[in-house]
Parts: C-alpha cells; sequence; structure tokens
C-alpha cells in the first residue's frame, strides 16, 4: 500500500471509528509498523488534517472534517477513466456498478475545464478474449480477500475432478481471459493458484486467516519468482 493510500485510509478509518484507536491498532488495521504509523499521523497533522491523540487513549479525527476537492491532471483523469472503463467490461457485475459510479462521481467532481475528458477521453480498452463464466459469486470473493476471510471452496480441476479445500484469499489475477485467484491451501500447505471459472462453490468460514496479508504477498511472489527461474515459466501455475 502507497503512503498516500495510507494516509487516506487512516483518514477513512478514524472517521468510522466510534471511539480513539490506539496507535496499534491502526497499525495492525494497515499492516504496518508503529514507527510508520507514527510518521504518517505526523504527515497528516503537518497537512492540517484535525487528528489529536491522547496518551492512553488514542487519536480521534475531529467531527466536521472533510477530504479536500478532487483535484486531477488530464493524465491522471485519463488513467481512471480507462481503468474505469476496463473494470466495466471484465469486471464482475458489481465492480462494473463501482466502475460506472466511479466515472460518474468523477464527473460531478472534477473542474468543468476536466469535465470532456471524463465524458469522452477518446480511450477505450479492446478485448476479443471472452469473458469466463462464473459460478460463484466474484463480489463475495473480493470481500473474502478484503476482510481476510479463510473460504471453504470446491473446485474442478482440468480433469473435472472436484476437490474440497480450505484456503486464504490474497488476490484476484485478471488474466485477458480467465482469473485467477491466488490463495494460500491449508490442504496442500502451499500457494495454489484457482481458476475463478472452475470454483464451483465458495463458503466464508467466519475465520480470519492468521499473520501479515503483505507478508503472505511477499512470500508468494518470492515462491513465484524461484518457480519462473527454474523452469522459465511466464504464466503463473492453475491446479
Amino acid at each position: 500500500m502507497r503512503r498516500t493510500e495510507r494516509l487516506f485510509r487512516i483518514i477513512q478509518t478514524l472517521r468510522s471509528a466510534q471511539r480513539p484507536l490506539t496507535g496499534r491498532e491502526l497499525a495492525d488495521e494497515l499492516e504496518v509498523s508503529l514507527r510508520t504509523l507514527y510518521r504518517d499521523i505526523a504527515e497528516l497533522i503537518a497537512q492540517r488534517v484535525p487528528v489529536r491523540g491522547e496518551a492512553g487513549l488514542g487519536y480521534v479525527l475531529d467531527r466536521g472534517y472533510d477530504l479536500p476537492p478532487l483535484m486531477l491532471t488530464p493524465d491522471e483523469l485519463e488513467a481512471a477513466v480507462l481503468g474505469a472503463s476496463w473494470v466495466a467490461a471484465r469486471g464482475d457485475p458489481q465492480l462494473a456498478q463501482g466502475a460506472r459510479d466511479l466515472v460518474a462521481k468523477l464527473t460531478a467532481v472534477v473542474p468543468e475545464a476536466l469535465r470532456p475528458i471524463v465524458l469522452d477521453a477518446g480511450l477505450k480498452p479492446m478485448s476479443l478474449a471472452r469473458q469466463p463464466m462464473e459460478h460463484i459469486d466474484v463480489a463475495a470473493l473480493r470481500h473474502a480477500i478484503r476482510d481476510r476471510v479463510k473460504l471453504a471452496i470446491a473446485y474442478a480441476d482440468a480433469q473435472g475432478l472436484v476437490t474440497e479445500r480450505v484456503v486464504w484469499p490474497l488476490l484476484i489475477a485478471y488474466l485477458e481471459e480467465v482469473r485467477i485467484l491466488v490463495a494460500w491451501c491449508e490442504t496442500r500447505q502451499d500457494f495454489r493458484h484457482f481458476r475463478t471459472d472452475r470454483l464451483a462453490r465458495i463458503t466464508a468460514t467466519g475465520s480470519r486467516f492468521p499473520g501479515s496479508r503483505n507478508q503472505l504477498m511477499k512470500d508468494w511472489k518470492a515462491q513465484l519468482t524461484d518457480k519462473r527461474r527454474d523452469r522459465g515459466a511466464l504464466q503463473p501455475p492453475t491446479v
């Protein structure tokens, strides 16, 4: 997570909190060290964001604070619109609706001089690949990744053999023709890649997976790099 994203997340977390949050609670939420959290708080205060901290109690955000109006350069706006257009065409129904809503909100908040870029940026993603046909609620899968919730899944391999597993969902990779769930598999005690169109069922277990998602992602990337080096693979293997 980039620093700008962390700063925004701190503001949103404090805004929605019903009580003061300690530095440790905020650091755990962001999956960063206390030292990093303290630097981020200092940066927010330097930018005149009304964050107050009291010893033994925690941090609060003064009521009534809101983020400044959205200001984007033409290049940033074109990037946002192009990305939203791709998601609207290739994402699951809820994600696609979110992309359309994003464009509508951008239209409402950007300066009038930049509004034509949102309405017609002259950029359009094109693809001849067929969209995968999924049998699961991909939005529920995305929520499980966001909330770090273990999933019980039923998965069919290339031969149609269905297995039951419990996995820790880490990310969804959006390839041109398929989407792939990257997860830690408790059955295999290793990272595995599952095509979302072969997931027959996903069920949230109600329990969160342990450890840091950031560390799991680092471990997965390191393992993938080692495997690619060993066999020269260009695509992550799926099971």
